[in-house]
């Protein structure tokens, strides 16, 4: 069923990389727009702020209608307050603690905003007849798997870190929600999200920064892993897409129990890059070439990622267009104009 009304969206994570592409998505599209992010200090805090100050200079610009909550979505009875307010028609749930090699060093915030946070967004929705949830997942939860593509119907039950766990976890949370109290919800898969204003935590933003200031690049696995890197604005479309598309038991939906109103989907390039290949892109965009030191794995990572992007192409007729040299040009001048 497609969404045809410009219903409240509320959107968590609103000041992080997707999140604060995705409002101005819904507000260039017509909707009313919630944002709620906790804006927190796993990484630069001033980068997380000048992305919601343009929310606010874009929609003042142009009219739209925006509003924004600092708060923790794991504060349920703030949480509560906000859906009371804003009644909210669709949600999208991006709020979450990111990073694969944090979760080793710091577990315990994951199981506060991935799993006691998520919990909570269940149960707001189905509590306040949201018509649609959609909720980050990640390819992480493919963990090493070697069948590539990585399809929908591979089976998740082997995850290399807690983070991708948190992420499983999520998606047996909905899975049942829905079931019990047939609430549509989707799940996206994302896979390695990269572009302009992206986390500084990420390979993009850290060889950049390294490259540039004449410094040394950690090549992890000795340069042999590969990444679907996919660009913002095909994650973005295909998200958007996603949320006006609601799951329903009729659906022609080739995996899981099609009377349980709960889909997953890989939203990637499907064209995985060679990290080394990457660099060399990078080196090109920046004319500087990168000093690299060549280290085994990391404890959590996967040597490669790789999405099947068939089944996201038949729900919503669209696939990531973006090629890697296109996009990282992009991402370059987009960093030197920022940081320079």
């Amino acid at each position: 069923m497609i969404m045809h009304n410009n219903g409240p969206v509320l959107i968590t994570g609103a000041a992080g990389f997707i999140g604060s592409f995705l409002v101005k998505k819904f507000l260039r599209s017509g909707y009313q727009v919630i944002g709620i992010d906790n804006i927190n200090s796993y990484y630069d805090r001033n980068l997380k702020l000048k992305r919601l100050k343009n929310i606010k200079e874009y929609s003042i610009k142009n009219n739209y209608s925006w509003l924004f909550y600092k708060n923790n979505i794991e504060d349920k009875n703030n949480m509560r307050q906000i859906f009371l307010k804003t009644r909210p028609e669709i949600v999208v749930n991006l709020a979450a603690q990111a990073g694969v090699r944090y979760s080793i060093v710091n577990p315990s915030s994951y199981v506060k905003s991935n799993l006691l946070g998520f919990s909570n967004i269940l149960e707001l929705c189905q509590t306040h007849d949201v018509k649609h949830l959609v909720y980050a997942s990640s390819s992480s939860v493919y963990g090493a798997s070697k069948e590539f593509p990585f399809s929908e119907e591979h089976k998740v039950n082997s995850p290399l870190s807690f983070y991708a766990a948190t992420k499983i976890s999520n998606e047996m949370m909905a899975n049942a929600y829905s079931n019990i109290y047939k609430l549509p919800i989707t799940g996206l898969r994302f896979f390695t999200a990269y572009g302009p204003w992206g986390r500084p935590d990420m390979a993009p933003m850290i060889f950049a920064d390294k490259i540039l200031k004449k410094k040394p690049i950690t090549v992890f696995n000795h340069g042999r892993m590969s990444r679907d890197f996919t660009f913002i604005s095909d994650i973005i479309e295909g998200t958007y897409l996603c949320c006006l598309r609601v799951p329903t038991p009729n659906d022609d939906y080739e995996f899981g129990n099609p009377s349980i109103l709960h889909r997953i989907l890989n939203i990637g390039n499907g064209n995985p890059v060679n990290l080394l290949y990457f660099v060399e892109l990078l080196e090109e965009s920046l004319s500087i070439k990168a000093t690299k030191v060549f280290e085994k794995m990391q404890p959590g990572d996967v040597e490669s990622t790789y999405a099947s992007t068939q089944n996201l192409e038949d729900w919503i007729s669209y696939r990531p267009l973006v090629p890697i040299k296109e996009g990282v040009n992009k991402f370059v001048n987009w960093y030197l104009d920022y940081y320079q």
